[in-house]
């Protein structure tokens, strides 16, 4: 990195430690909410397989639409600003969580839980105690993929004033400034492998 780059970033500092922690709090509160609805929905869909198509499907379809599009979609019911940003970002995290909880609950032998119900566990007991902590190691890979998806999308909230480092992007964009683009893309791209490798000890 040259000396002018070093002074510029200096420079900005502040902005972009704000801006930083804008980009947490949406990615922050849009997985907080896609795991409270996506584990209990991956559970749902293992119990009621008339639901699982149709879960999985409508989760599916919200993945092909695209980001710009689905920001923009929520803008006449929620206005401008970090409420949109997050309610698509959680649609966008939803499908990773879902399938995820599902693929690790489907992929227990059958064996545990025939000898989780001969010891006499219940179906509720069985499943806190046997089959989600035999599942955490796929359910949280997929928290992890919605993690990065969420800081990538997040960047593009800036265009709807959701704010997040997405905001040096569009005003690089706007005045063809490289060093203003690379402000918001380098720490996000940075910010998404912190976060990661986080979730990750969290696991363990």
């Amino acid at each position: 990195m040259s000396q002018g780059s070093i002074e510029f970033v200096i420079q900005r500092a502040p902005d972009l430690w704000f801006k930083t922690v804008e980009h947490l709090a949406l990615t922050g509160a849009s997985i907080a909410v896609a795991v409270v609805l996506g584990i209990p929905l991956g559970i749902l869909i293992t119990r009621q397989a008339f639901l699982r198509n149709l879960i999985l499907g409508l989760a599916s379809v919200v993945q092909t639409i695209p980001s710009l599009a689905l920001l923009a979609f929520f803008l006449p019911f929620l206005g401008i600003g970090m409420p949109p940003a997050i309610a698509a970002l959680i649609l966008y995290a939803l499908l990773p969580i879902v399938r995820n909880t599902f693929t690790g609950l489907s992929g227990i032998p059958p064996s545990i839980i025939e000898a989780a119900h001969g010891m006499g566990f219940t179906e509720r007991q069985r499943l806190w105690m046997v089959e989600l902590p035999l599942a955490v190691p796929v359910i949280v890979a997929g928290i992890r993929t919605s993690t990065t998806i969420c800081v990538g999308i997040a960047t593009l909230s800036a265009f709807i004033g959701a704010g997040g480092l997405g905001d040096f992007i569009v005003r690089g964009l706007s005045l063809n400034n490289t060093r203003l683009i690379l402000l918001g893309a380098v720490p996000a791209a940075a910010l998404a492998l912190l976060l990661d490798q986080l979730i990750g000890l969290l696991e363990q």
